[in-house]
């Protein structure tokens, strides 16, 4: 590392996992990691700085720059979090967006509503945990290494969205509930089945060889059941995952170890994650058995492939797969995205993602970092003066979907958390809180009116430090 230097054949200087970066001219931390790429119709049309043709001498900066972090990066000991990471890698969208790649496609997300066989909605459900892999942790072309850096979120920013296909309407909710330590809140609602997701995450990254991510936090499944009147849930961890290929100037994700699906009707499923070695294995492997809860090796369904290409379905255990136990073959090339619909920009609430940050985007798809330098540090001032005045006022930022259950007790995890590991207390410690959605919060919401232009201008400017002319 100490002699590494970039490529000098690229007009992209191949920078570093934009997911681990917290980047600002002055103060740039490690922090959150989301997925790869978000899908085109997740970000502004304008072109972000990866659309851009550096000059000779940007290009040389650049590459001083990122030499530079590569060498701290294999200096540093502990988590990750106080690095300075070269600002030519930003992207216009944020890690708030990230919460949309859990229902990509809203038909598989809500299919399990439609089986009555309990093992089988098991399935369901780990088939579409593992078909949401691709999106939150490679990029739609699978052309590696190309990332760049999510605009950090500051705390109370929302994204907004909905899904209109086959499976009806379907919401989406994602909020920034904590910013020391950083984390996000989200709600997937399928209107038509009842079908809800809600779970919130943080990272812990640290470096040894290589980065390594600690996922913090979990995710509910409900769903409803064929009983009247009933649902069941599933409670959901989340993958560790770590980085290749930063040495040669080409990371990726490559996801290890095993997460967790458990039930409340008594079912559990293990995922079991690899990659490519030296010798043997493919990249992004994944096996994963569906078995009753406490009865590992009673399997009642076995799944094998690669999760960001195609996988198979099979009864049984995988020793005995054939062409007579295979259920299904999915292929994720096969399964277009459904188009996420979000509001224009102007009729937004301020606090939402593209338009709190449409500032920051303008200067990333020019290619002007002083204006993005401009834009970013006017938001953080005024975030910055915000908690002092909530601070000497005895104040807390109120949250606008979501509500932390800590020290309330929670149902899932007391009931459900001892199988998969989790604590009663889902590591609040860590994340800020124990987030749950808050349907009363939501309702309250909607039956607000619209903010007048007076008002949403005041928003920005007592919030995000934004006059109205920008």
């Amino acid at each position: 590392l100490e002699t590494y230097t970039l490529p000098t054949n690229t007009e992209d200087p191949s920078p570093f996992l934009e997911a681990f970066y917290k980047s600002n001219r002055k103060e740039t931390h490690i922090t959150q990691v989301p997925p790869r790429n978000p899908p085109t119709h997740l970000q502004h049309s304008t072109p972000t700085m990866a659309d851009q043709t550096p000059t000779a001498a940007q290009a040389q900066a650049n590459q001083g720059s990122w030499g530079a972090f590569l060498k701290s990066i294999a200096s540093f000991n502990g988590d990750l979090s106080s690095l300075t990471a070269p600002p030519f890698i930003l992207s216009s969208t944020s890690l708030t967006e990230f919460s949309s790649y859990w229902c990509e496609h809203p038909s598989i997300f809500a299919a399990p509503a439609k089986e009555a066989d309990p093992a089988k909605r098991a399935l369901l459900v780990t088939k579409w945990f593992i078909t949401t892999l691709k999106q939150q942790y490679a990029s739609r072309s699978e052309q590696y290494g190309n990332e760049k850096k999510p605009l950090n979120p500051f705390l109370g920013e929302l994204f907004l969205g909905k899904w209109e296909d086959e499976a009806g309407t379907t919401e989406l909710i994602s909020e920034q509930v904590s910013h020391h330590p950083p984390a996000t809140a989200y709600s997937i609602t399928n209107l038509a089945s009842g079908v809800h997701l809600e779970g919130y995450n943080a990272q812990k990254a640290t470096f040894s060889r290589t980065i390594n991510i600690k996922q913090i936090g979990h995710a509910v499944l409900t769903v409803p059941s064929p009983e009247a009147g009933k649902k069941e849930t599933y409670l959901i961890t989340l993958p560790a995952l770590h980085i290749e290929g930063l040495i040669f100037g080409a990371p990726f994700i490559e996801l290890e170890g095993t997460s967790f699906i458990t039930s409340s009707t008594g079912f559990t499923s293990k995922i079991d994650y690899s990659g490519k070695g030296w010798l043997s294995g493919k990249k992004n492997s994944v096996v994963a058995s569906v078995y009753p809860t406490g009865k590992e090796k009673d399997v009642a369904y076995n799944i094998t492939g690669v999760w960001t290409k195609s996988f198979e379905i099979h009864q049984g255990t995988a020793k005995h797969n054939s062409s007579k136990t295979l259920v299904e073959t999915y292929d994720a090339a096969q399964h277009p995205t459904s188009k996420l619909v979000v509001a224009p920009i102007d009729k937004q609430h301020p606090l939402e993602s593209r338009r709190a940050w449409k500032g920051v985007a303008d200067g990333i798809a020019k290619g002007d970092m002083d204006l993005v330098s401009r834009e970013k540090s006017a938001i953080e001032k005024a975030q910055r003066e915000l908690r002092a005045k909530e601070k000497a006022e005895g104040r807390v930022w109120e949250r606008r979907y979501f509500t932390d259950r800590q020290g309330a007790g929670d149902a899932v995890l007391e009931s459900l958390g001892a199988h998969v590991g989790l604590p009663a207390t889902g590591d609040a410690d860590k994340t800020g809180g124990l987030w749950r959605y808050d349907a009363d919060k939501a309702d309250k919401v909607r039956s607000q009116a619209a903010l007048s232009e007076a008002d949403q201008a005041k928003i920005a400017q007592e919030i995000l430090g934004q006059q109205k002319s920008s």
